[in-house]
């Protein structure tokens, strides 16, 4: 049994005392309801997949699929109404607290943190929600569970307004997840256990303010479980080319790629992950893998995992080794061996500061080109650097491992080809995919106006803040919301992408508020 208790020094906040964690369903609602699953999603009875999975039963699954199997409802309709029946569906946020009209930014974004928080979450039975021992706050929208990489945005945020608290019981959270499931799953959802997200968990312990040896010990035993999770394919990969998230570089050495321990469609996105393999010409089993691992990089999707950048049936992210990821893992590494040098556990040291180096001789051989003088993501296909320029190449600046001539290199490739008028490109290419031109994503703004900033090119960090502030200063003065993500082409709302666009919204809260608090804008 895995008991969560949940300990803080100098911070009150309401926590669920006890939670077990090891009791928590892993079972997705596809594995749950087979054949209804499946009809609910193809006929596509609710617009967005995602409001089935996050349904809560009224009975058990037993006796629903009992009555499915009996009745045997046919169309959109008759399933709707099946489901209603016997089904608690998702708030869509309409009972939101109100936020006062024409509120300044700043204030707006203040008064946004108590709607967007949500109390230690202990699931109802058959619920895909995971339980969570003490308060969060999610993105907003359709995103009504903590995320793991769109939390670290939002943690900067809550820092700059001061509510340490939230950003010590989030990360109590993510401890809580590792520890009961192996890992930091992509989102608090039994469908989402399968895969991570990119992983910031290492950074996120950079912002705690807990440095007492039991809050260390956690912190450590936390990232320690998640290098393990992101390298547990190592023995095999060193036979094979690649196992799991672990690929084996040409040289020897071992760097990682994204992954998913499934090769279903998605259940959020059941319909349009079927959709597109029946399109591909390829063996489903094998699009699916490719679709889910591109939802553990957070870029789903984007022209850095197509073929062809104009067609989706052409992903291939599991054939990738992505520079962002990689960064992030050195990072991890090396706040292993700084929390292991804070305990005096020398063999730790001298383990995380090998593995740490090993990671960057790798990186600077095969994610760095000195010919076009670029970082890029590496094809096992190729065995080479792909053509993709993207603001991931400038995570290695962002983590503090580039060299300084690469850096510059970096500044000059990054305002030749990603400045926008409205902030920082995600990708040169326009291919309809959100995670392309002319979008422009507050996690991917952050981590470049820090990385420039880190290596002194002050003035390009500053350019990028102030073009990314006024679009959404724009943006929020004709709508009077916050969106998930921008086109900085013509400085309006973002396009793109499985849903229609969503507004609260979690990270570029964190993002403007830290943006503002570091005044370059």
């Amino acid at each position: 049994m895995t008991q969560i208790p949940v300990r803080f020094s100098g911070v009150a906040i309401a926590i669920v005392g006890t939670l077990n964690l090891a009791a928590a369903p892993q079972s997705t609602p596809a594995d749950l309801y087979g054949a209804l699953f499946t009809a609910v999603q193809s006929e596509q009875v609710f617009a967005d997949g995602k409001t089935f999975v996050d349904a809560t039963p009224r009975e058990l699954v037993e006796r629903i699929m009992a009555d499915y199997e009996r009745e045997r409802p046919q169309g959109a309709d008759a399933l709707r109404r099946f489901v209603q029946a016997r089904f608690i569906l998702p708030d869509t946020g309409g009972d939101a607290p109100p936020i006062e009209q024409g509120l300044p930014l700043d204030a707006h974004i203040q008064a946004l943190w108590p709607v967007l928080t949500r109390p230690p979450l202990d699931p109802p039975p058959g619920s895909s929600a995971l339980p969570l021992p003490a308060p969060y706050v999610v993105p907003g929208g359709r995103f009504r569970e903590i995320y793991y990489w769109d939390s670290y945005f939002t943690m900067l945020g809550l820092k700059a307004d001061g509510r340490q608290d939230l950003v010590e019981s989030m990360l109590t959270d993510f401890e809580a997840l590792v520890e009961a499931y192996g890992r930091v799953p992509n989102g608090a959802r039994t469908y989402y256990l399968s895969r991570s997200q990119p992983p910031f968990l290492a950074l996120m312990i950079g912002l705690s303010k807990r440095r007492e040896s039991d809050s260390l010990r956690r912190q450590l035993q936390a990232m320690r479980r998640e290098h393990a999770f992101w390298m547990a394919g190592a023995s095999c990969a060193a036979i094979e080319v690649a196992c799991g998230r672990v690929v084996r570089m040409p040289d020897g050495s071992m760097l990682n790629r994204y992954w998913d321990d499934r090769d279903t469609p998605r259940d959020e996105s059941y319909r349009e992950d079927v959709q597109t393999a029946g399109a591909s010409g390829r063996p489903a089993s094998e699009v699916y893998r490719h679709l889910r691992a591109g939802a553990e990089s957070g870029w789903d999707f984007s022209s850095r995992w197509l073929d062809d950048p104009m067609d989706l049936t052409t992903i291939h992210t599991t054939d990738m080794v992505p520079v962002d990821l990689n960064s992030l893992l050195w990072t991890l590494e090396r706040q292993i061996a700084a929390h292991c040098r804070d305990l005096a556990d020398r063999a730790c040291v001298r383990d995380f500061d090998a593995r740490a180096s090993a990671r960057k001789r790798a990186m600077n051989r095969y994610l760095w080109s000195a010919r076009e003088r670029r970082f890029g993501d590496w094809d096992q296909r190729t065995g080479r650097m792909t053509a993709r320029v993207s603001a991931a190449g400038l995570y290695p600046l962002f983590t503090g491992w580039a060299s300084a001539r690469q850096a510059r290199a970096s500044a000059r490739l990054t305002r030749k080809t990603l400045l926008a008028p409205g902030g920082l490109r995600t990708t040169a290419v326009h291919s309809g995919q959100q995670w392309d031109a002319p979008n422009g994503w507050a996690p991917l703004q952050w981590i470049a106006v820090s990385g420039l900033r880190r290596y002194g090119h002050d003035a390009l960090a500053d350019d990028i803040s102030t073009r990314w502030m006024d679009t959404v200063s724009r943006v929020y003065a004709e709508t009077g919301k916050l969106l998930e993500k921008y086109d900085i082409e013509e400085r309006r709302p973002g396009g793109g992408g499985e849903y229609p666009l969503q507004d609260g919204f979690g990270w570029t809260n964190g993002v403007a508020r830290a943006l503002v608090q570091d005044g370059a804008h």
